[in-house]
Formats: C-alpha cells, structure tokens, sequence
C-alpha cells in the first residue's frame, strides 16, 4: 500500500535542464536496522567483487557515470572534485579499498548502486520536514552537513539538490547527504532514490529498485514497500 505521509517531487526547471532525468523513490516502514551483520557484510563483499571482475579501471569510463559528470558539469560541479555518489563508491573498489561498513541499511543500498551503477541515496523519513522535493539552488538554502548547526553551508546558486522545509538534505544531486536525515541504526522507515539519466535504461532503473526492495524484505517480511516514479 503507498506511504501516505511521504510526498516528493521534480521541480519543472530541473526537468527542464535534464529532460532525461528519472527518479524512483522506494519508501519502505516496518525496519529494524542495525550495525552491519554477516548478511550486509555479504552484500557488500559480492558488490565489490563484481565490480573488480567487472575489467573496468576507471569509474568514470562507465556509460552510467559519464552522463553524471556531464550533468555535475552543467552546473559548475567539477566532475573530479565532486563525483556523483555512484563514482565515489565504485572509484573506492577500483583503487583497491572496500566500500565503508556502515549499518545494515545502507551497506544494502550501496551494494546495489555499485552492482547496477546507480547512484542511489538512502535517508531516514521520519526525520524530514516537509515533502522531499528537487529543485535548483537560489543559494540561500541551509546545508547542515554535520548536523549539529555549527558549521551550516549554502549551495551554490544554480546548483541542484534535494531539500525540505528545513533546508537541503543533499548537495549536488547526490553528492553529498547531510546528518540531519541519515540512517542511523535506529531508523525503522526509509526512502531510497534511485536516480537516472541518460546511458541508464529505465528497465535497469526498475530492477536496481526491485533488487533492493527484494533485499529488504528478505530482511524484514513485514515491512512494507511502496514504489514512485518520478519522471518529466
């Protein structure tokens, strides 16, 4: 059944700049997350030697990727300084170090972006204020990357980013998540974005979701999932 609580949206402007542009938001409830176990630590060793066997050196030779750094590109986010997060974790593996052992729910998500070259983010919803919506940067929005209000930043005008009534939750597209909405290992109701642009098809775009909601109720069969498109 659809979370009810949970809205999000695309700005008109983003679809306009990025026509190509899709975004799936699974909303699952009903978790029981927690530091990373065996099984996540599976998860994560599988993705890791998938991508080494994959025969690809770089991240950004991958078709997937390439369209990221165009889009970082056309507003004024440097490629090489700010990767999409699907680069930052594949670059990671490629140059010989694990991806971070996070918590149960995000060591999940991120296994699944590097197996499918997503970039996929994954955020707490109970902790947001407001529908979740993508829009571009006046300049003005409150960043809060620590979360604790000591050291808030503003994006650049002109720059794309998540945000919600309080401020943005994540800079550059999918760069950069701020602590306010992140997964702890007490978050019990999540959404996960998946994100797509050209170089993706939009059936490689459905089964990375499905994966992940599969992986999710493999763990916890009486959460409950529920699926959105977001597209022009």
């Amino acid at each position: 059944m659809p979370d009810a609580g949970f809205h999000a949206q695309v700005a008109p402007e983003v679809h306009a700049e990025h026509p190509d542009y899709v975004a799936l938001i699974l909303v699952a409830s009903g978790l029981a997350n927690g530091p990373t176990d065996p099984g996540s630590e599976a998860q994560l060793v599988d993705a890791e030697q998938r991508l080494r066997d994959s025969g690809l050196e770089r991240a950004a030779d991958h078709p997937h990727v390439a369209s990221w750094r165009a889009a970082f590109g056309r507003f004024g986010a440097k490629p090489s300084r700010y990767p999409s997060s699907a680069e930052a974790l594949m670059s990671r593996v490629l140059k010989g170090q694990e991806l971070p052992r996070i918590n149960v729910l995000v060591d999940i998500y991120n296994a699944v972006s590097v197996r499918h070259v997503v970039p996929l983010g994954g955020e707490d919803a109970d902790r947001l204020e407001g529908p979740l919506r993508l829009t571009i940067a006046a300049g003005d929005e409150p960043f809060d990357p620590r979360g604790d209000g000591a050291d808030v930043e503003h994006p650049a005008p002109g720059e794309i980013v998540w945000r919600d009534d309080l401020g943005v939750t994540c800079r550059r597209w999918n760069w950069r998540q701020g602590r306010r909405t992140q997964i702890t290992d007490a978050t019990t109701r999540a959404f996960f974005v998946f994100d797509r642009l050209d170089g993706l098809g939009i059936d490689e775009l459905h089964t990375a979701a499905d994966e992940l909601s599969a992986l999710l109720q493999g763990r916890w069969p009486d959460s409950h999932r529920t699926l959105m498109e977001l597209a022009r």
